[in-house]
């Protein structure tokens, strides 16, 4: 099994950045597709950025621009690096594979506060 813990989170301005890590336990991390994904109060969870294997990436349309997702496969880590944050990004936010997100198997995540 694999589990991600994630960390990084924590309360900046609007404007401000932060970079979010979830550090993956298992031998396989390389060969896994990772995401991450948040959701905010009283709303569903959502998908926020993938990248591949391969180091392809994608992003939601509410943080393409402002995101980065990679990877350190030697480290058994993904990142995103959050900036320009708004108020709306306020969230919890996931990693996960995407196979385990469509199943429903979810860590702990990490609280992401955006206020002035």
């Amino acid at each position: 099994q694999v589990q991600f813990v994630e960390s990084g989170g924590g309360l900046v301005q609007p404007g401000g950045s932060l970079r979010l890590s979830c550090a993956a336990s298992g031998s396989m991390f390389s060969s896994y597709a990772m995401g991450w994904y948040r959701q905010a109060p009283g709303k569903q969870r959502e998908f926020v950025a993938t990248i591949t294997s391969g180091g392809t990436t994608n992003y939601a349309d509410s943080v393409k621009g402002r995101f980065t997702i990679s990877r350190d496969n030697a480290k058994n880590t993904v990142y995103l690096q959050m900036n320009s944050l708004k108020p709306e990004d306020t969230a919890v936010y996931y990693c996960n594979t995407p196979g385990r997100a469509i199943r429903g198997s979810w860590g702990q995540g990490t609280q992401v506060t955006v206020s002035s």
